[in-house]
């Protein structure tokens, strides 16, 4: 691990993380109108939730496989330091962490977490009317209905998640002066202060696993 005091630009979120970020984002936007609207556009809504899944299994193994920074080792710390860092939390001179917070890294899990019962419920989820998961016809009516009950709840969790991770975004962005935004687009923060080894891992790669995910979806939804 070096060290250094002068203020510079750090890479940290590769280009496969950026793009399953806002990809997840416009996704799940296209989601919540599509159901919203109904009819016709629930095939959309269907598809939509498709592609979600395979997003998300793509981002839980790119948590193992991906650059430094995107890795679930990197963010996922344990109880200790969330207490930790939660104590200064309303401190605007708090300490600033190159990638995700303590707590942040966990909102990140909870809300994949939740993501993934989301698309995985949709395969089974049915409106009983024209509309019906791929995978509805291998469970039975009761199941069914408990699937798609679950499906309908956790959507307001996801909902609540969301809500929360942008109120978080803007609470560091104006009150602590750390902004979160950027990085995500550009992959570049500005840093000043110990510099941790960031190992990148190869695009070739992220398109094996984007292929594998994809792959894995498409033999679910057949």
């Amino acid at each position: 691990m070096g060290k250094t005091s002068e203020r510079r630009m750090v890479a940290i979120w590769d280009l496969p993380t950026r793009l399953f970020h806002w990809l997840l984002v416009g996704l799940m936007a296209v989601s919540y109108v599509t159901v919203e609207i109904g009819g016709n556009a629930m095939q959309l809504h269907a598809w939509s939730g498709f592609t979600i899944l395979g997003l998300v299994l793509f981002r839980v193994a790119w948590g193992f496989a991906g650059s430094t920074p995107s890795r679930f080792k990197t963010f996922l710390v344990g109880p200790r330091r969330v207490k930790a860092y939660a104590q200064t939390l309303l401190r605007p001179e708090g300490a600033h962490h190159l990638t995700h917070n303590p707590l942040g890294g966990w909102s990140v899990a909870a809300m994949l977490a939740a993501v993934l019962v989301q698309a995985a419920t949709g395969l089974f989820a049915s409106d009983d009317i024209m509309t019906q998961g791929p995978l509805n016809r291998l469970v039975s009516s009761d199941t069914g209905r408990l699937l798609t009950d679950l499906h309908e709840l956790n959507a307001n969790l996801i909902v609540a998640l969301a809500a929360a991770h942008v109120a978080a975004v803007l609470f560091h962005l104006v009150y602590k002066r750390d902004n979160l935004i950027g990085p995500m687009i550009t992959g570049e923060k500005p840093w000043e202060g110990p510099l941790p080894e960031i190992r990148k891992s190869p695009l070739w790669l992220a398109a094996v696993v984007a292929a594998l995910a994809a792959g894995a979806v498409w033999w679910l939804v057949r």
